[in-house]
């Protein structure tokens, strides 16, 4: 634990002190986001905050921790450096979405060539199938979350907390060192980032923030669990995640709007249009995300009949949830209750088309 918390505090100490940098070099190699026709903030803001997490987290790794299998360490960090230069380039100058996908297939791919993947499946192809979707899912999940001040950093936060105390009840060190550092580096951000913003993540920190959780997922291990109930832990813990991309893709498949085409579309729009406030919708979703986790505490040490009931009834829960956020009507918000930084998520789904 004393590792843990040396990882942790680096981590946080380097992001609090790194974003402010990280701001000021945004202006300078001007990675703005502007305000548009179709954006409700009225002056640039940087969009660099995720060169922070990516540093923050990269050194609190290297200067506290000695206890890693040094090959799949540098797997993740390959991989994570990969998405995350792509980020950059795509924050900066725009990046084909189909060469953004490849990057992302090869990252993952970089991991199941190290061992870290999903083990749970009879057939080693499907393991490595499973792996990839959800690698890349994942990844995705987390850039398309961060349409709102606070959102995709905080949710990140909860879901590495609930990792890292995973693998302290388990013994697993490579994903309790990894979700220390990322749960400091998001902290660390989020002072900066909390509403109203003064920085973004852009894609660099929230396709950053998206591999390493999703690798942290498919690492952690339950010795002595039946792997047919322990595989649903990752997936409860990034329920959240896993249910704004479902809403959004099923939104948009009825209405026969392109999914890659921006809008708002999101949970966090919805519950904004039900009359809530920007810190009011963050903060339900942290709360959501923090049962999620409690709920994935449980599930390990549950029987199979026991796991598949918590699961049932978060999928059966989930399920009313998206009937019910799916009714409520978003258009007709206007600029006064539209979340600070939904330009973000417009700029990210439409220009780009992520």
């Amino acid at each position: 634990m004393t590792t843990y918390m040396l990882i942790f505090t680096g981590a946080l100490v380097l992001a609090l002190s790194g974003t402010p940098i990280a701001r000021k070099l945004g202006w300078q190699l001007g990675v703005i986001d502007r305000p548009g026709a179709r954006k409700v903030h009225l002056k640039p803001i940087p969009r660099l905050g995720g060169l922070a997490i990516y540093v923050a987290f990269i050194l609190a790794l290297l200067i506290f921790e000695d206890r890693f299998r040094i090959p799949q360490l540098i797997s993740i960090l390959i991989g994570a450096t990969l998405v995350s230069f792509l980020g950059i380039w795509d924050d900066r100058w725009s990046l084909r979405p189909l060469l953004k996908l490849i990057g992302q297939i090869i990252a993952a791919l970089i991991l199941v060539g190290s061992g870290v993947q999903v083990q749970f499946l009879p057939y080693p192809f499907l393991n490595v199938a499973v792996t990839i979707f959800w690698v890349v899912g994942i990844t995705n999940a987390l850039n398309l979350l961060d349409n709102m001040d606070g959102l995709s950093g905080g949710v990140g936060a909860v879901a590495a907390a609930f990792f890292l105390l995973l693998a302290a009840m388990n013994g697993q060190y490579l994903v309790g060192g990894l979700a220390a550092a990322l749960l400091g580096a998001c902290l660390g951000f989020l002072i900066y980032n909390f509403n109203p913003a003064t920085i973004f993540m852009g894609d660099t920190g929230s396709l950053f923030l998206g591999f390493i959780l999703a690798a942290l997922g498919v690492k952690l291990r339950f010795p002595g669990r039946p792997a047919i109930v322990t595989w649903m832990v990752p997936v409860v813990v990034l329920g959240l995640p896993v249910f704004d991309t479902t809403l959004v893709v099923i939104s948009r498949l009825r209405r026969g709007v392109p999914v890659y085409r921006g809008g708002k579309d999101h949970v966090s729009h919805r519950l904004v249009a039900m009359g809530l406030t920007q810190r009011e919708a963050v903060l339900i979703l942290y709360l959501v995300c923090g049962t999620l986790g409690v709920l994935a505490i449980f599930i390990t040490q549950a029987s199979l009949l026991e796991g598949y009931t918590i699961g049932g009834a978060i999928a059966l829960t989930g399920l009313l949830a998206l009937i019910k956020l799916e009714g409520v009507d978003v258009s007709s918000q206007t600029a006064n209750h539209v979340p600070h930084n939904t330009h973000h998520e417009d700029k990210n789904e439409s220009e780009r088309q992520d």
